[in-house]
């Protein structure tokens, strides 16, 4: 295998795998979000973790593709290294995930009570209902094709 057919490969299986992840993502858009995130990393980390293949050469596969290979055709053994390489990334992921969650949590909270204020704010600030506005002004003689602000209205409502 050429250098030009490893970078090829290496290209092809990385369209492939952000495809994999977009329908992945379009999966788990329906479930809770503490639940959805940590599933997307983990995939993530499954479709797009490295593992070393030919240590003389310095070549890289796939991990899950060189695990599951090496499971069902019985062949090498680079299945183990693959295995441990994937725990590995699969724990630094999860904790960069919990650092990031643990950052954000308090900022949602903090979000979250300003919006129930703004919420209650403008639940006190309600505009008057229809039937409040009509028993103000119960027989407006108003020309109806013009609006509150002296505007001509497009369109003429037939009056009843």
């Amino acid at each position: 295998m050429t250098e030009h057919d490893y970078l090829l490969a290496w290209s092809l299986y990385g369209v492939a795998a952000l495809g994999c992840l977009l329908v992945w993502l379009r999966m788990t858009g329906w479930l809770w979000r503490w639940l959805r995130e940590p599933l997307r990393v983990i995939v993530a980390v499954l479709l797009f973790s490295p593992t070393v293949v030919d240590p003389a050469k310095d070549l890289f596969a796939p991990a899950i593709a060189i695990t599951a290979l090496d499971l069902l055709l019985k062949v090498g053994n680079n299945a183990w290294r693959a295995a441990a390489d994937l725990s590995m990334y699969a724990m630094l992921a999860m904790a960069v995930y919990l650092l990031f969650a643990l950052i954000r949590w308090p900022f949602e909270r903090l979000s979250q009570k300003h919006r129930q204020e703004r919420a209650a704010a403008a639940g006190a600030d309600d505009e008057p209902t229809l039937r409040e506005v009509l028993q103000r002004d119960p027989a407006p003689q108003a020309d109806t094709r013009i609006d509150q602000h002296g505007d001509r209205r497009l369109r003429i409502e037939p009056r009843l």
